[in-house]
């Protein structure tokens, strides 16, 4: 296995003139501007909070009397450490930190030498970053099918779908719940084709044994400000089990620069990767230090937020069990543990009298956010101006348009107080109640 290679900085260590990593390093004003961003001022407490935001100012001043700012904002040492627990949480070899999940879904591509007219399996109903990378070198996206009962890809349908073509395979685990990726993994191995796992709602959910995102060839995770835990707004993770990819990660990420070896008279050289056909490009999705430093912090209470999740969870499927024309979503067993992201309802419009649409304007109504976790992406304008037909794709994913026009949202889960989680379930209630009664 090749040596790591090393991320590129400038810091020179010690030198009469140095040339630090750092051009302008934070100072006071810097740190204090951060803090007042992180915590706002409540309304009835402006006072109290000024009084407050000047006495952390005067520690802070102390604190840089026997400090120093940090010496390394970018792919420093929090950024492996991050790197090296996530490796540990999920039981994989190798991580690397990014901008955000695209990211790591566009190295991925360019792994797996994705080209115009390869053709990528998804399924119909995602978030449009899932296919980006594909729809901007040509490559021709299909999409498959749903499981009615998890929203999530029909590994039947796959099979469906599969031609000589089909260069990769992307399940992703909506909501926080696993594909059945028994299944997909038996396809693309009987066809020498490529998985990657978008895992973006998924990161410390598990499936017969394994991690999710680490069953594929590659599995990549979003830390954007509404996940389960966050890197302090954005960020994600790419991470791989191939010994062929993984050593290579570090200079996907920041353009192929390679420190452990050097052209005649400059400091590094810059590296193509080696795909699975040859020669390929990188491309830069460097993380921050403080990036690493918030996800650390955060991932250190990852059990206790899914387990917070799950209670919510569990409440809301045992008050709607039994209640005519919903359908909660499939829960925790001993071989799959979801993360809970999203709390996926489905209702029955031939019991309520009534669908989805219906039903989400009577919730929204009275005060609960819902929202269907997501369009099919063929409806996109997007789709359309790049050739792909909505009908004819339509016609081929009759279960994403009857989930979607028709049947499912999803509701919120955490952070919410219980009082709020039994207001949701009432609510939520009394409007299928209202709906079979023709109110």
């Amino acid at each position: 296995m090749p040596a790591r290679a090393s991320d590129f900085r400038y810091s020179t260590g010690d030198a009469v003139v140095p040339w630090a990593a750092v051009g302008e390093a934070p100072n006071l004003d810097d740190v204090m501007a951060v803090i007042e961003f992180l915590v706002r001022p409540r309304d009835d407490r402006q006072a109290d909070y000024a009084a407050r935001l000047e006495q952390v100012r005067t520690a802070l001043a102390s604190l840089l009397d026997v400090g120093t700012p940090a010496s390394k904002l970018t792919l420093g040492q929090r950024v492996k450490e991050l790197e090296a627990a996530v490796c540990e949480k999920l039981k994989c070899k190798y991580a690397v930190l990014l901008t955000n999940a695209t990211g790591g879904f566009e190295i991925a591509y360019r792994f797996a030498g994705l080209r115009p007219g390869d053709e990528v399996i998804c399924p119909a109903i995602t978030f449009i970053s899932t296919i980006l990378y594909p729809l901007a070198i040509g490559a021709k996206v299909v999409f498959a099918d749903l499981d009615p009962r998890t929203i999530n890809m029909d590994p039947d349908d796959v099979a469906r779908k599969i031609t000589d073509r089909t260069r990769m395979i992307v399940p992703v685990h909506i909501g926080g719940y696993p594909v059945d990726m028994d299944p997909i993994m038996e396809l693309a191995r009987e066809r020498d084709i490529m998985v990657l796992e978008d895992a973006a709602h998924a990161f410390g959910g598990w499936y017969k044994g394994r991690a999710i995102g680490t069953i594929g060839d590659f599995g990549a995770f979003s830390f954007h400000e509404v996940k389960n835990i966050s890197a302090l707004g954005e960020g994600g993770v790419l991470v791989t089990n191939d010994d062929r990819f993984g050593p290579q990660l570090s200079l996907a990420r920041f353009v192929g620069l390679d420190l452990s070896k050097q052209i005649p008279n400059w400091l590094y050289d810059v590296s193509a990767l080696e795909t699975a056909r040859g020669p390929g490009v990188p491309c830069n999705h460097s993380a921050t230090e403080i990036q690493a430093v918030g996800l650390l912090s955060q991932m250190r209470r990852l059990d206790e937020v899914i387990a917070a999740r799950r209670r919510n969870a569990e409440y809301l499927t045992q008050r709607f069990s039994e209640v005519p024309g919903l359908v909660p979503p499939p829960g925790d067993t001993e071989e799959i543990k979801p993360t809970w992201h999203l709390y996926l309802l489905q209702v029955d419009p031939d019991v309520l009298g009534a669908d989805i649409q219906v039903f989400k304007t009577r919730l929204t109504e009275k005060g609960v956010t819902n929202i269907p976790h997501f369009a099919p992406l063929y409806k996109f304008e997007l789709l359309q101006r790049l050739g792909y037909d909505h009908d004819a794709i339509a016609s081929t994913c009759p279960v994403a348009e009857e989930v979607f026009n028709r049947r499912f949202t999803h509701l919120p889960l955490y952070p919410l107080t219980d009082e709020q989680v039994e207001t949701m379930a009432d609510l939520v209630i009394q409007t299928a109640r209202e709906l079979r009664a023709g109110e």
